[in-house]
């Protein structure tokens, strides 16, 4: 019961928090169109800092919280995949390297020859 209440309570507030994330990131537009004549290392510095003010905000909400849940297990899963080797690349990219030719020229030898049917119909 007390974690429904608890679920209840954060979905409540989550739109006031994305209206926050709304305003901090439109703030960091205008600042940066307004302070336009101070130097960039400032104004990317700032954006930066306000960037994170609004990813840590967007953080608090549920949806965000599942994002940054996903992102963990996607990071988990990456370390999980088997890389293939450099030979094992090596091999795969000549393999490809040479089916391409070999489609390249069947279709070369398929234009031509209706190139030269075509001619013979036509005189």
């Amino acid at each position: 019961m007390a974690a429904k209440l608890e679920t209840e309570n954060v979905s409540r507030f989550d739109g006031v928090k994305w209206f926050v994330v709304v305003a901090i990131v439109v703030a960091g537009a205008y600042g940066n169109q307004y302070y336009s004549d101070e130097s960039v290392l400032y104004r990317v510095l700032a954006l930066l800092a306000l960037a994170g003010v609004a990813l840590f905000v967007a953080a608090q909400t549920a949806k965000g919280h599942a994002a940054l849940v996903l992102m963990k297990e996607s990071k988990a899963e990456v370390r999980r995949v088997v890389w293939p080797s450099r030979q094992e690349t090596t091999q795969t990219t000549l393999i490809v390297v040479a089916a391409v030719l070999v489609v390249g020229l069947l279709l070369w030898g398929l234009d031509s020859l209706l190139s030269w049917a075509i001619n013979l119909l036509i005189g």
